[in-house]
């Protein structure tokens, strides 16, 4: 199972070191989303990090950094609509319904499904799937490898998404509590 991390929206003075932190613990993959910075400051965050690290960021918002920094991937979003035409790097999406799963799961290397709970860090964006419908979706096959859950997703709920044939999860308030780093240790062994 993939455990990835999302960055916060706005660039912090502990970004660099909370990524470095996560990928020597374990994460697979880090999300550069910062759609509240500027792709300068997002910049200097990527300067900051080994060859290998940037070969595990995905990034959000500013795909011309993919080229430059030799990233991991782009992620499509609200912000990022679509891929470059020459582009042949991993590709992720945000989905928030099963139609969209069925829809770009042939075309993506994982899609993120959410909120599948009530969320950490955005205030009133609540659950929008039942424990039913999830449990339908992973017995009809629909949640599988390639989905990874989204939303309120914290480190005692990944054995219950694990049973769900989810392909992963995505951590993004959970990796700002002040326990994460010591949660990913407990999780790494």
């Amino acid at each position: 199972m993939k455990i990835i991390a999302i960055t916060s929206p706005m660039v912090t003075n502990e970004d660099v070191y909370l990524i470095k932190s996560l990928l020597e613990r374990g994460i697979d993959i880090i999300h550069l989303r910062k759609p509240d910075s500027s792709i300068n400051e997002c910049r200097d965050i990527l300067k900051e990090l080994t060859t290998e690290e940037k070969a595990k960021i995905v990034i959000h918002d500013y795909p011309e950094l993919y080229y430059e920094f030799s990233l991991k991937g782009i992620h499509i979003n609200r912000n990022i609509t679509s891929l470059p035409i020459d582009y042949n790097g991993h590709r992720t999406r945000s989905c928030h319904s099963f139609e969209e799963i069925i829809r770009f799961k042939s075309e993506y290397d994982y899609l993120f499904l959410s909120p599948i709970f009530d969320s950490i860090s955005k205030v009133e964006y609540m659950s929008s799937f039942k424990h039913e419908e999830l449990l339908e979706a992973s017995r009809n096959g629909l949640i599988d490898e390639k989905v990874i859950a989204l939303g309120g997703v914290t480190f005692d709920k990944i054995p219950y998404l694990k049973s769900l044939n989810f392909g992963g999860v995505a951590l993004s308030g959970a990796i700002y509590n002040k326990n994460a780093i010591k949660q990913l240790k407990y999780l790494s062994k």
